[in-house]
């Protein structure tokens, strides 16, 4: 709530909360403001007050006045006006229709930010990991500590790394694989910094400007935006229960013979779902019959069943690459990932890494290298997916009990829960109480009104939230 006693008017503070959340791109553009009447009853001023409040955003060319209809958040904010070593990006995606629209990639930053900044000391529903907390282990200190003797300092932190990665690293991570039934040898493997490299990795290698590349939708929205960023067509493909919607798949194929396909096989984000071996099969067969490859990004690998259906453990790693990583499970900061792709692919990919980063931090991947061998990867990894199953039943119930549904049955980490009302506006009122949201329209490649959201099981097991949701929601 807006404070009188502060310094500034209560103008300039409220003038001041929208432009940081804008500036932030906690408010991507095209978003629309609250009416006068609203923002003046959400807090508690006059609506004089907002509206000059809204006159000083027009004033710093943050909002613009739409004639009936209200103020919003300028559209294609050219970055350069909001950060001056920014770049702001308009690429054309086309939807399901195949009719060509506009998408900013920038706009899918609003999340990340918002993570990293924290909106308060509060649990976040829209959080992407595990909390902090839950990631505290004594296993790792003690690995950091064997890698940084003075002897191991020398060795491995006054020189260059290996340009593929840590050789024991890699051969702990072949012997991982295997258990998934992906078998790559540690020649076929390349440790990147976190998933998101290796990613931008496969994509910089085995495509070009132009290129049209079909991912899945509802997707992760760093990918849409990474993607359009390089300049690619992005061709959404609708995600079902037991995969990609193939009758779209094929018709992409068949009008825009498509380079790529980004997938996440297990544990979708946001839906949960898992793929099946049918719609695995066929996947595979559109990739061989029009010339595409796969990335399929295994981020959730480490709280899912290694029996789970895997593109990569069909192919054999052919027309596909293995993409993951360990943010998720043990350190968000270590940024250690991977990727496990056909020999013939691995010295093009190997080029592109080392064109990018040269090579990637030695001591944090011989620490982990040591995690897994002994085991302790294993064992927390075990105790998290216990842990998130009882959390995810308090949530679903909580969840339930205050008026949502789950689109998707909820599994792993994320919920993906429609709520009856605007989640971006919702998203707004929520950040007043010190509440992130993940809005659903933030998982789509062309940004659009949604009554879904994304919730972290893990940090949605709070009945305060779900009460401060409800009033909000109530309220609209």
């Amino acid at each position: 709530m807006l404070m009188k006693a502060q310094s500034q008017s209560l103008t300039e503070q409220l003038a001041g909360r929208f432009a940081e959340r804008i500036r932030d791109r906690l408010l991507a553009p095209g978003t629309r403001l609250p009416s006068v009447r609203q923002c003046a009853l959400q807090q508690g001023v006059s609506p004089s007050t907002v509206v000059a409040a809204y006159d000083q955003l027009l004033a710093q060319g943050l909002v613009e006045a739409r004639r009936n209809r209200g103020f919003f958040v300028r559209e294609m904010l050219a970055a350069h006006e909001i950060y001056p070593q920014g770049a702001a990006n308009a690429v054309a995606t086309e939807g399901t229709g195949g009719r060509a629209q506009q998408h900013v990639p920038v706009d899918a930053t609003a999340l990340i930010r918002g993570m990293f900044q924290g909106s308060s000391d509060k649990p976040q529903p829209g959080m992407g990991a595990f909390p902090p907390d839950w990631l505290e282990t004594a296993f790792m200190p003690a690995a950091v500590r064997r890698v940084t003797s003075t002897k191991a300092l020398q060795a491995f932190s006054l020189q260059y790394g290996e340009p593929a990665g840590d050789t024991g690293l890699r051969k702990s991570l072949s012997q991982k694989l295997t258990g998934l039934n992906v078998n790559a040898s540690p020649q076929q493997i390349i440790t990147t910094v976190g998933a998101t490299q290796a990613l931008d990795i496969v994509s910089r290698t085995l495509l070009r400007a132009g290129d049209p590349v079909m991912v899945e939708e509802p997707g992760w929205a760093i990918e849409f935006a990474r993607l359009a960023a390089l300049g690619m067509r992005i061709l959404p493909v609708p995600r079902r229960a037991d995969g990609p919607d193939l009758e779209v798949m094929a018709r992409y194929c068949k009008e825009h013979s498509p380079k790529l396909f980004v997938s996440v096989s297990v544990f979708h984000n946001p839906t949960g779902y898992c793929l099946t071996p049918a719609s695995a099969h066929r996947v595979l067969q559109l990739a061989n019959q029009y010339n595409f490859h796969i990335v399929e990004d295994d981020t959730y690998s480490h709280i899912a069943p290694e029996h789970a259906t895997r593109l990569c453990a069909l192919d054999n790693l052919q027309r596909t690459i293995y993409v993951s990583g360990f943010a998720k499970i043990l350190a968000p900061g270590w940024r250690v990932g991977f990727l496990a792709a056909a020999p013939e692919l691995v010295e093009r990919l190997l080029n592109t890494k080392l064109l990018t980063t040269l090579t990637t931090p030695a001591l944090l991947e011989k620490a982990l290298a040591w995690c897994i061998d002994q085991g302790q990867l294993r064992r927390h990894a075990e105790r998290i997916r216990t842990r998130l199953d009882l959390a995810r039943t308090r949530s679903v119930r909580l969840a339930l009990s205050h008026g949502c549904s789950f689109a998707a049955p909820p599994a792993g980490l994320f919920g993906w829960v429609d709520t009856g009302v605007d989640t971006d506006a919702l998203a707004q009122r929520m950040l007043d109480e010190g509440y992130l949201l993940a809005p659903g329209g933030l998982f789509h490649a062309m940004r659009q009104p949604s009554t879904l959201m994304r919730v972290n099981f893990a940090t949605t097991q709070d009945a305060q939230f779900w009460r401060v949701f409800a009033r909000l929601r109530d309220a609209m």
